[in-house]
This record gives structure tokens, C-alpha cells and sequence, in this order.
């Protein structure tokens, strides 16, 4: 992209040379003007100014990696997802940068990077959606639409064009900002580690915090927290019997009793922060995975009587 508009930079300078000595100059048949080996030098100079000084400008652009950025756009009718909180990732990638937002549904089905009359245009590269699975406060999930979109630049307007179900294109402006590198968000969400509290391997009771899903289930506090080498696990129980499975990170964790409620024995990963989890519930009249976030507060660990 830094590239591409340093491209433009360059043909604006030559550009204006030209209208600039333009009463001297003939036209050939095909409309183009024609100059002489000496101007030429000239523009070419010009631009390779205009395209150091834009490189200068460009400073802001973000380390290569992937991050998370506020998407802006000028529409109610096209925006992020809800469950996205406003964001999308951001990938920068040898100083190029794109960012994949989640829209609302499948109703936009394509998207060009450009003005909707350049989207009509013979041979325009239009954005092919992704399927999204997006899921919401709730914990019901839904598969909407998602689209790569390059950005110029960041805390700058661009525009780009959208054709929906109906087949009609319409333009906008859009805006990317505020990116956080994913690795330092989670690291600042990790909350305290175990291995900081310096914890003698043995059994603890500590306090924890359910929330999530439709907010009838609950999980008895305090839970039960054992430390071993350094390492926490926590046994959670379940207000329900239904729960046939849990997903922490990527592990699934199966039930050690489900008498007066579905009991697991999980690890935590972090305290003082709310660590995400998935539980499997077959109350309903099929399974359904729901998302929670359980916080453990360290300022409540005392050991197990």
C-alpha cells in the first residue's frame, strides 16, 4: 500500500510539472504529451521527492503482527458486529496493512476498496466474504459475513464501496484506529500468574465470579483451588447437572460428578482477571456451547480447612 501511494505522489508531481509548462509542449494523437528527455529527468526528480516525503509521513504505521483496531464507518446499516465491541484485527504484515471486520449478517455480499463507481468498472477486484461465527453476550452464536480490507493509513477517512443482496452499490467512508498488539492485550488481560503469588503446593478456597450466558446458571463460591509445583487448578460446580463438558483455551474437560451440579476440575491460567471458558449445556432440547468468564480473586485465597 505504501507503495501504491507513493505511486500516486509521484504521477501528482508529474502531473503538475506538465500543466505547469504545458504551453510549450505538443500532444500526441492518443491525448498524451509529450516531453522531452530532459523534462522527463525533471518529473522524475519531483516525484522522487514527493515520495520520500510521504515515506516520512508514514512512520505511524505499525511494527509487522496482528492487532486489534477500531473499525469507523459513516453508517448505521454498515458497521462491526455487536459482539466485536466496535473492533477488528488488524494485520500489518512488511508495512502493509489490512484489517478483517465481522459485519451484522450475510446482506453485504461483496466489497471493493474504492468508490462504487470504480466497483462497476471492467475487471474491478472486488472483496470476496468470509464466514464468521460470531458469538453474543448471551452466548448464542451466529455465522455472519467478513471481509479483509486494506488501509492506507490509520486515523484517515478512505473509502469503499458495498453491494448487498439487492445488487445495488453504495458508497462510504471508513476509518481505522487506536490498534493494540493482540500478544500485549492478552498479556495485560492475564491478570496475576500463579507462579507470582509464590503459593505452597496444597489446598485453598477462593473466591470466583460467574458471568455470561443468560445469567441463571451460577458456580459455587468459594471453589476449591489446589496448587501443585507452582501450577492452580480449581474445582467449579455447577448450579446445573447438565453441563457435560467444559473448554478451557483449547482443552475439553469432562466432569468429575455431576451429582448437585456438573463439578470440573480446570486450570487457572490467571487471577484478578476475567478468564474465558466454554461450558456444554444439554438442558435444552439440544447441546449448546456457551461462553462465560469466570474471575478469581487472589485477595480471597486462604487455605482449606
Amino acid at each position: 500500500m505504501r507503495k501504491r501511494m507513493t505511486t500516486l505522489l509521484a504521477v501528482s508531481a508529474a502531473a503538475a510539472l506538465c500543466l505547469a509548462g504545458c504551453g510549450t509542449q505538443s500532444v500526441t494523437e492518443s491525448g498524451t504529451s509529450a516531453v522531452s528527455a530532459e523534462e522527463e529527468e525533471a518529473q522524475m526528480s519531483a516525484a522522487d521527492e514527493a515520495g520520500g516525503e510521504y515515506a516520512a509521513e508514514s512512520d505511524t504505521v505499525p511494527e509487522d503482527g496482528v492487532y486489534t483496531a477500531e473499525f469507523i464507518t459513516d453508517s448505521s446499516m454498515f458497521h462491526v458486529n455487536e459482539a466485536c465491541d466496535g473492533k477488528g484485527t488488524l494485520t500489518v504484515e512488511d508495512g502493509v496493512m489490512t484489517i478483517h471486520v465481522s459485519l451484522v449478517s450475510r446482506n453485504i455480499v461483496n466489497l471493493y476498496y474504492g468508490t462504487a463507481e470504480e466497483a462497476q468498472e471492467e475487471g474491478a477486484a472486488l472483496i470476496e466474504p468470509t464466514e464468521d461465527e460470531v458469538t453474543y453476550s448471551d452466548g448464542y452464536t451466529e455465522t455472519v459475513y467478513g471481509f479483509d480490507i486494506p488501509v492506507p493509513a490509520l486515523d484517515e477517512e478512505f473509502s469503499v464501496a458495498i453491494i448487498g443482496t439487492k445488487g445495488v452499490w453504495y458508497d462510504h467512508t471508513v476509518s481505522v484506529s487506536n490498534p493494540v498488539r493482540i500478544e500485549e492485550e492478552s498479556a495485560a488481560e492475564a491478570g496475576v500468574s500463579p507462579e507470582s503469588l509464590n503459593l505452597a503446593d496444597g489446598t485453598y478456597t477462593i473466591g470466583v465470579t460467574l458471568e455470561g450466558g443468560t445469567g441463571r446458571a451460577t458456580i459455587e463460591s468459594p471453589a476449591v483451588l489446589i496448587v501443585t509445583g507452582g501450577a492452580a487448578t480449581a474445582r467449579i460446580t455447577w448450579s446445573s447437572s447438565n453441563y457435560d463438558y467444559m473448554i478451557v483455551g483449547e482443552e475439553h474437560y469432562l466432569p468429575i460428578s455431576t451429582e448437585g451440579g456438573s463439578l470440573f476440575e480446570i486450570p487457572v491460567d490467571g487471577f484478578d482477571y476475567a478468564m474465558a471458558v466454554t461450558a456444554d449445556t444439554t438442558a435444552m432440547s439440544e447441546p449448546h456451547e456457551i461462553d462465560y468468564t469466570i474471575y478469581f480473586d487472589s485477595s480471597t485465597i486462604s487455605p482449606a480447612e
